[in-house]
């Protein structure tokens, strides 16, 4: 025996060389009714209804350029030696953009395989063998890298969001700690004969906010720098505006006395919300500790109205401080961006209120001149919304 190839081995080998030659030139030539094909049906899942082609193409066009390089081959090299570049990991990436799920991702990928399956079928290629192990190998590695991707993707996505919303809270933080601080020096200096026990408890009271600020300025500074969408969750309801808007006028008292600055409650005692009590209050609040802090001697008036049949409320916050200077104007809403001469900073107070009243379904506006006050206006659906079970 030599150990050479037998007539039937070598005619075997010939066989499948030609078939692999065979199925490399079909899909090569029926490329686009190929990918046309495979579009029409991945138009049934959800998330790829709305993309235009070259979105839905995205890399797949590449992809079977890649399975026909490893078909031709038709060579003893591994599958990973016959392609050069390998299969392109922006798949999953540019699916984490077009809101697909995981399941999505997978699936449009089969979908691929059952057409070439039909493909060599309606043309009389036998897909077995060595062509079928190609098919398989380079399909199911893009599969891998894609949704490799997508979870890498989705994981730092949560992640980010997490850390961003921890920042947002710390922010908030920072405007009743103020009002603490300051009620508690109004006590010291108007109580005239304090007992031990009180200056005890006053002294205290001051530590613990003084360890409560450092907390938070360490948790913004650590997320200063976070590029991330915010995602975030809401539970609504009816309510009343004017109380919320009272009790901040309330809690909001020491801060905006110290400096002479008159809050004014103008919201009418009847209008009616459909909103998150929670987030709708960080919205006042940041609207107007930030109007406090540029009026040190005025009025700041919050103010609200209907507006329109549809039941939307347009809520305000007007100041007679000092103005937003117009080369800031069109940024105030951008998360960083501050007025460089207040010390401490973040740009995080007004991104905030951006993030939290586009999660109603509303916006937010401006309208400023420097040194003569600001108006900021977001908009609120009314409970008529409510009725038709709009979230």
């Amino acid at each position: 025996m030599n150990g050479g190839l037998t007539p039937v081995s070598v005619r075997q080998k010939e066989e499948h060389i030609q078939n692999l030659d065979q199925l490399a030139a079909l899909i090569h030539r029926e490329r686009e009714p190929l990918l046309a094909g495979w579009r029409q049906q991945v138009r049934h899942l959800p998330s790829a209804k709305r993309l235009d082609i070259p979105t839905l193409n995205d890399h797949l066009p590449g992809l079977l350029d890649e399975l026909v390089t490893a078909l031709r081959s038709a060579t003893d090299l591994t599958i990973p030696e016959a392609l050069s570049a390998g299969c392109s990991p922006a798949h999953g990436l540019q699916r984490v953009q077009d809101a697909f799920d995981v399941e999505e991702v997978v699936a449009e990928y089969n979908i691929l395989r059952g057409c070439i399956h039909d493909l060599a079928d309606a043309n009389g290629v036998a897909l077995q063998g060595r062509a079928f192990h190609v098919i398989n190998q380079i399909l199911d590695g893009a599969i891998g890298l894609a949704v490799q991707t997508f979870a890498t993707r989705q994981a730092l996505t949560v992640r980010q969001r997490r850390e961003e919303y921890l920042a947002f809270v710390a922010h908030d933080l920072r405007t009743p700690l103020n009002a603490i601080s300051l009620s508690a020096r109004v006590l010291e200096m108007t109580l005239p004969q304090r007992s031990p026990e009180a200056a005890q408890m006053l002294n205290a009271l001051r530590r613990n906010v003084k360890h409560l600020e450092g907390l938070v300025g360490k948790i913004l500074e650590e997320n200063t720098h976070l590029e991330t969408e915010s995602g975030v969750q809401m539970q609504r309801r009816n309510l009343d505006l004017w109380p919320l808007v009272e009790a901040l006028v309330h809690d909001l008292h020491p801060v905006a006395g110290t400096d002479s600055t008159r809050l004014v409650n103008a919201v009418p005692e009847d209008l009616v919300v459909y909103a998150d009590a929670s987030l709708l209050r960080r919205i006042f609040q940041n609207l107007i500790a930030n109007a406090i802090k540029y009026t040190p001697h005025g009025e700041v008036t919050i103010g609200a109205a209907a507006d329109g049949a549809d039941g939307a409320v347009v809520c305000s916050v007007a100041d007679t401080g000092a103005g937003i200077p117009a080369e800031l104007i069109d940024k105030v809403f951008d998360k960083g961006e501050t007025d460089p001469e207040a010390a401490g900073g973040l740009g995080l107070g007004l991104a905030i209120v951006k993030t939290f009243t586009e999660a109603h379904g509303g916006r937010v506006t401006v309208e400023s001149g420097e040194g003569g006050g600001s108006t900021f206006r977001f908009t609120l659906p009314g409970p008529a919304r409510a009725a038709t079970g709009t979230a």
